[in-house]
């Protein structure tokens, strides 16, 4: 059977770093002095010092601009879903090509490319983000277009397993993998410390990638996926009219540490050199640690992108995949997962050639 490579990785965020920003405004919108307080306090402890967006969070800075974060995000006037929808259409084909020109395609890669794959759970246009791909790269126009859409922050690793089954059926073929999320485009005005809590995490990046039969980067060994029983409401991801609603419960860590302890992965891990966990939050990788008892640097790449860049949902763990590519040994197999509605956890192995 052939084996598939994840040959190689490119990341790109916006330009603007919002999160101290933020920070100021989220608080400033909480009503109450004991949940500032709290806000501050997690503020403080979310292993957080950058997040990127496609918002300039520069009050004043010049002239109006559709991304001026301030008149977007006007309190008492927050934007409905057409106005967000409207500047995702804008702005996801900028970041877009920007993470696929760092991926560097040459003439052959890019002549030999077969599947587009996307995934995105932040916004919705057609035609979309793959026409946007074939057309910017010059891509035949008979390539096979897939969009993996409003899956969360695990998405990646499902498309990986799709490019997986295809290079696996067609040798030959060539996938080009794009994960694009604008998370900074569904800030809610609310008094709920909970759901403003879970805005200080997310973030704007996207990440191109390359899966083929040739062997390089790390080989996609196999996948599973660990639904934990009676969770499905702890995380959810709607649309609204003002907006994509989220449900991200504070059980989530301890529900998902359980699960992690008690599952096969538990048994498996002393094999493992490399963690790819997606860093969805300290309290996340926390629970990862303790679940599986791993020693203290086991995560330190996740967390490095957790402080770097904040959680970009789908795109997150290739940013974690990427640097572990940069320093992988051949022969060392790895373990890559990612979190979301379920509450389930998707889980690839991996090893580097």
């Amino acid at each position: 059977m052939t084996t598939a490579y994840l040959n190689r990785i490119a990341t790109a965020v916006p330009e603007h770093d919002v999160h101290d920003a933020f920070a100021a405004f989220a608080e400033n919108m909480l009503a109450d002095p004991r949940r500032r307080t709290v806000f501050r306090r997690m503020v403080s402890r979310a292993d957080i010092a950058h997040r990127y967006s496609f918002f300039d969070p520069q009050k004043g800075s010049g002239q109006f601009s559709l991304h001026d974060a301030y008149d977007f995000y006007r309190p008492g006037n927050f934007p409905d879903t057409a106005r967000r929808m409207e500047l995702f259409e804008q702005c996801a084909p900028i970041l877009m090509r920007k993470a696929v020109d760092r991926l560097a395609l040459n003439e052959q890669e890019r002549s030999g490319i077969t599947h587009v794959l996307v995934t995105c759970c932040t916004g919705l246009y057609a035609p979309g983000l793959d026409f946007e791909i074939v057309d910017h790269l010059g891509l035949s126009p008979d390539v096979e277009r897939t969009m993996v859409g409003f899956m969360g922050c695990y998405a990646a690793i499902n498309a990986l397993k799709l490019a997986r089954h295809i290079v696996r059926s067609d040798p030959k073929a060539g996938v080009l993998m794009l994960n694009l999320e604008l998370c900074t485009l569904h800030f809610q005005e609310t008094q709920d410390l909970e759901q403003v809590l879970s805005f200080l995490v997310f973030a704007d990046g996207a990440a191109a990638n390359l899966i083929t039969a040739h062997e390089q980067g790390f080989a996609l060994d196999s996948f599973k996926a660990v639904m934990v029983p009676e969770t499905r409401g702890l995380i959810t991801w709607k649309i609204g009219g003002r907006g994509f609603d989220m449900l991200l419960s504070g059980q989530v860590p301890g529900e998902l540490g359980r699960a992690l302890h008690e599952g096969e992965l538990m048994a498996q891990r002393d094999g493992i050199d490399l963690w790819a966990v997606h860093p969805g939050g300290r309290s996340i990788l926390d629970a990862v640690e303790k679940g599986l008892a791993l020693p203290p640097d086991a995560l330190a790449t996740s967390r490095e992108v957790l402080s770097c860049f904040g959680n970009m949902s789908s795109a997150t763990v290739m940013f974690v995949l990427q640097r572990l590519m940069l320093q992988a040994q051949p022969g060392q197999r790895g373990c890559a997962m990612s979190f979301g509605p379920g509450l389930t956890a998707e889980t690839m192995r991996f090893h580097a050639v």
